[in-house]
């Protein structure tokens, strides 16, 4: 029996990303900070303590929800390979060219042999709209007649009106976080199109290899 298949787009509840936004299908919005990491074992039994009641003091002075995920992956270490291999055909001293060679050689032994992982720690902030206007019925219907520029018009307001408040909560996590000695940003539209990008291909490797001068 022939089943009817379905585009991945219809399963993912994203309409679109803009200005860094994540804008769902029924109108929310999300926005993705990313967060470093603290090493607690470094820390003194103290300082332990001090750095876990902060962190439960922020949390239970927010008055919306939020979401922690971490995203861990394989370390892709094919750019320092690159980088190595270019400095080692410039090398003009015979010694070091030669220990150059088998450092790499090491490398590449090591990363097959144990697999080095990356994490990525994430916040997710959401923004619920609710709204309060009462539906008018067919009568909304035959006097609320717009145009596609109107409507486009209209459809940048709301998205800005919601934006404004979904920041505000963006702040007030990146304050709290800061607080608790935790560094973090805000992802742009590029980060978060990377960020999905690895939650839905999960086998694949990482992209083109760019080298900084």
């Amino acid at each position: 029996m022939a089943l009817n298949a379905k585009a991945t787009q219809e399963f993912v509840p994203i309409k679109e990303i803009r200005d860094g936004i994540v804008v769902l299908k029924d109108g929310d919005l999300r926005a993705i900070i990313l967060a470093n990491s603290i090493n607690l074992s470094l820390k003194s039994d103290d300082e332990q303590k001090a750095t876990i009641m902060q962190f439960q003091n922020f949390l239970n002075t927010l008055d919306f929800s939020v979401q922690i995920s971490i995203q861990s992956r394989k370390l892709d270490i094919r750019p320092y390979l690159l980088l190595l291999e270019n400095r080692m055909k410039v090398q003009n001293e015979p010694l070091l060219k030669l220990q150059t060679k088998e450092y790499i050689e090491f490398i590449k032994n090591f990363t097959e042999s144990v697999s080095i992982m990356t994490k990525n720690f994430f916040v997710i902030v959401p923004y619920t709209h609710i709204n309060l206007k009462p539906n008018s019925g067919i009568f909304s219907n035959l006097f609320s007649k717009k145009s596609k520029k109107d409507e486009q018009l209209k459809d940048q307001l709301d998205f800005e009106e919601k934006r404004s408040q979904l920041e505000e909560r963006v702040n007030v996590i990146e304050q709290g976080l800061s607080r608790c000695g935790i560094k973090s940003v805000q992802l742009g539209t590029e980060e978060v199109v990377e960020v999905f990008y690895k939650v839905f291909n999960p086998g694949e490797l990482e992209g083109k290899i760019e080298l900084e001068n």
